[in-house]
């Protein structure tokens, strides 16, 4: 019953998605000046990150944006919510996993991914931890236990099953391990006061997490399935068509901030970091970005690569979500305005 729910919901979603991206086009450009420049608009909404730097607000501090400029509109719940609030207008740009891209695009909503922003390496991963005297201590001892994740149907729920799965559990099985949904903020603190069995921390969280005590990583998405860009930036088809100048711009801007992390030494880029923090007034502590050890994006300025939307599709079709001809790879990513294609596909 509660999957039914689930399913009901998640269309409920895609068709005020289908049905607000129509009425879009009044919302798209308005802010911007047309004529000016090459560019159909100079103002791009977004969605920020607490205490965090997103790679669009790196290349606006280092000046590869310019003459655009960022409009934070609040901060991310999550990556299915950030790609939702983009293909209903509510902002200009979302980022989410690849996988829950897919699934939006497979429903019907009207956006395609234009730059890779997140991934997993050795330095930087998407970690599963739990209390260091935990009983739990293979895949089999989450069965009856709960994980904290930010969010359902995104990267740490499908990491998550992948990992359940290579270890041999049955369907049944991985349906008896209850996902619990908690700010990342918030993650850590559940899991000391046992509120929670497992807790999923990215990157810089996890690493603060280990460093407070008591806590250990059972497992990651990096050593489950190697280097690999998990998450892009999508507009809606619509906004590119009407606002090609200015998408061009945003993806060189951003895949320039990403090259630019890729290459400095970390020194450089927590400080850059903490420069932003405290340059943009929002009240956070530059605590975390302390803990910054790399991008974790496998290409060179966020250039994507089809491998990883079909590592996703692959695994919808293989657990009956996606029908075979349901998707094309095509159909989801483009890397037509990332300034660094050329040096990719040359490898």
């Amino acid at each position: 019953m509660k999957f039914w729910i689930r399913n009901v919901l998640f269309l409920l979603v895609v068709l005020s998605i289908v049905i607000s991206a129509g009425c879009q086009e009044k919302k798209t450009g308005a802010t911007g000046t047309k004529g000016n420049g090459a560019y159909e608009t100079l103002k791009l909404r977004y969605e920020g990150s607490v205490g965090s730097v997103t790679y669009p607000e790196l290349a606006e501090d280092l000046g590869y944006l310019d003459p655009i400029k960022l409009e934070w509109i609040g901060n991310q719940t999550s990556g299915p919510a950030s790609i939702q609030n983009a293909a209903t207008g509510q902002t200009d740009f979302g980022g989410a996993f690849n996988g829950a891209i897919a699934k939006l695009i497979a429903s019907g909503a009207p956006i395609k991914s234009v730059i890779g922003y997140y991934g997993s390496d050795k330095d930087t991963y998407t970690g599963y931890y739990v209390l260091n005297d935990s009983s739990i201590k293979d895949a089999h001892d989450l069965i009856g236990k709960k994980v904290g994740m930010n969010t359902m149907g995104a990267h740490a729920e499908f990491v998550l099953k992948e990992y359940l799965k290579q270890n041999g559990l049955t369907d049944e099985e991985i349906k008896k391990v209850t996902l619990v949904v908690l700010p990342p903020v918030s993650t850590e603190q559940a899991l000391r006061q046992k509120q929670i069995d497992v807790a999923v921390l990215t990157g810089m969280l996890g690493d603060l997490a280990v460093k407070n005590g008591g806590i250990k990583k059972l497992f990651s998405d990096y050593v489950l399935l190697g280097p690999f860009t998990a998450g892009s930036y999508v507009f809606t088809e619509k906004f590119i068509k009407q606002n090609p100048h200015t998408v061009k711009k945003f993806v060189e801007a951003t895949a320039k901030a990403i090259e630019w992390a890729q290459t400095h030494s970390r020194e450089e880029v927590i400080a850059r970091y903490e420069f932003i923090i405290k340059k943009r007034g929002r009240k956070e502590d530059t605590n975390t970005v302390q803990y910054w050890k790399s991008t974790g994006i496998a290409e060179k300025g966020g250039v994507i690569q089809g491998k990883e939307f079909k590592i996703w599709v692959d695994w919808l079709k293989k657990n009956g979500e996606f029908k075979d001809d349901q998707v094309k790879l095509s159909n989801l990513y483009t890397n037509e305005f990332n300034p660094y294609k050329g040096e990719i596909e040359k490898k």
